[in-house]
């Protein structure tokens, strides 16, 4: 490559094609928009004419001997906080029952009647002491399932237990509960609502499709969780931390009807949405030519998913979709967007642990999914025969790490989403038999580029930026 008198030559960048031009990023997360004959000689030489375009390349640390340095320092620091802390999600699995019969389910339940697989009180004591045991102030213990609520008095003990040891700690210690909500209660309800728990359910759109996804025999699901959305609203109030929130999940079934499934969420005044993909473990690696699709497919139903959602935004409607909203935030704030499934290396391990319902402990919960069908691999440890830095030293930890590094991973080094992106062990073993997994004929990687290019697209268009530019203002 010819270097230019005036740059010495360029950095290092990554680049992709982009609608008419280029899209440049580089390590600190910052991006820049080239056109064919401008990225050809920036390419060769590193340099360009003088221009606005040269002085945006110049401050975004694209040009060699005009880079500063400590700024492109601290814009890496910010998006790669987590870095500097260990594990702050700890994942309860208080029991593998659940009253529902979700065709997609990935939590390996049983039914409700189920024997065996609740949570003891003992477990779930040992399980916030160790939480605890974690370094750094802000940790989150969750509660999962199955359906948590149907082992409530070790949902209950573990509130009360884990306040009493962290204040004893000098911790900061917060609680969250992934529910369906068709065992709650207004008594349940006011428990959670003194205690500060963030509340999030499924939905899946309009009751057709939420119901012919997520069966329930006592009737509707979809009535049921819409019931306790509102109840809660009524009783947060907006712009809550502790929600409530919903969750989607993407199937076959959703495809098409993307309108109808983000003016549900409009409708029920939620201000997120996050459109996510099926993963093939659980349920729905049984059923994937039922309910799977192609990531071509998935990242059509994304857009246009983002599309209305910005339509909405314009009419004045307060609703983000998470995924993009995770972009931004890196992109444009250069924050850490505390999701652990976008880091390099991935979360597994150094940023959430998951608690099986008998103490034993894994890097994820998918980790712990695939445990339930006969494959323990990504066990870490247990409550009862290990301490926190056995388990985060643990060959699986280790492992996990090496395996999601993106500087390792050859497809992933050279990608333009590299600064925004994070590879899933625990997805790549299921679904290619390694934890390296193989990039080019990855669907979550193929999915994730759709993603990125769609929110890119936010980026590139300065009507739909002003738009969204207002998420970056809300809550995280």
């Amino acid at each position: 490559m010819k270097k230019s008198a005036k740059t010495g030559g360029p950095p290092h960048f990554n680049w992709a094609r982009s609608g008419r031009g280029y899209l440049l990023t580089n390590d600190a997360g910052e991006h820049a928009r080239l056109t064919p004959a401008q990225f050809r000689r920036f390419a060769r030489s590193g340099d360009l004419p003088p221009s606005a375009k040269l002085d945006e390349l110049r401050d975004k640390g694209f040009l060699r001997d005009k880079m500063d340095f400590e700024d492109q320092a601290e814009k890496w620091s910010g998006s790669n906080a987590y870095l500097d802390r260990g594990p702050g999600l700890h994942i309860l699995v208080t029991t593998l029952r659940c009253n529902h019969q979700c065709l997609y389910c990935q939590a390996g339940a049983g039914g409700a009647a189920a024997r065996g697989t609740d949570m003891s009180l003992r477990v779930a004591r040992k399980s916030v002491d160790f939480a605890l045991s974690a370094p750094g102030e802000g940790l989150t213990v969750e509660f999962q399932g199955g359906e948590p609520l149907l082992n409530w008095g070790a949902v209950k003990e573990a509130v009360l237990y884990g306040e009493r040891r962290a204040a004893a700690a000098g911790k900061s210690l917060k609680f969250a509960l992934v529910s369906n909500f068709s065992l709650m209660t207004e008594e349940k309800a006011a428990f959670l609502l003194k205690h500060r728990v963030a509340l999030c359910t499924s939905l899946d759109g309009p009751a057709a499709l939420h119901d012919r996804q997520r069966v329930f025999s006592g009737g509707g699901s979809h009535a049921l969780a819409v019931k306790w959305i509102k109840y809660f609203q009524a009783k947060l109030g907006p712009g809550s931390d502790c929600g409530p929130s919903a969750l989607l999940t993407v199937s076959r079934f959703s495809l098409g009807h993307e309108r109808e499934v983000v003016e549900e969420y409009a409708g029920l005044g939620l201000d997120s949405i996050f459109v996510r993909p099926l993963a093939p473990i659980g349920f729905s690696a049984q059923l994937w030519d039922r309910l799977g699709y192609s990531a071509e497919e998935f990242s059509r139903f994304y857009r246009r998913s983002l599309e209305h959602i910005l339509k909405l935004n314009r009419k004045g409607v307060v609703l983000k979709e998470k995924t993009a909203f995770l972009v931004l935030k890196k992109a444009l704030g250069f924050r850490d967007n505390k999701y652990v499934d976008l880091r390099c290396p991935c979360g597994a391990g150094l940023g959430q642990l998951a608690y099986d319902y008998n103490g034993d402990i894994y890097t994820c919960d998918e980790g712990r999914m695939l445990a339930w069908q006969g494959d323990g691999l990504f066990r870490a440890g247990s409550v009862f025969k290990d301490d926190y830095a056995g388990v985060i030293s643990s060959g699986v930890v280790k492992a996990c790490a090496a395996a999601s590094s993106l500087d390792l991973q050859p497809e992933c080094s050279r990608c333009v989403w590299r600064p925004y992106c994070g590879v899933c062990p625990a997805y790549n073993y299921q679904a290619q038999g390694s934890l390296w997994g193989d990039m080019p004929s990855n669907a979550r990687c193929a999915m994730l580029k759709g993603v990125f290019a769609a929110a890119f697209d936010i980026i590139g268009d300065k009507g739909k930026l002003k738009t969204a530019e207002k998420w970056l203002a809300d809550r995280p």
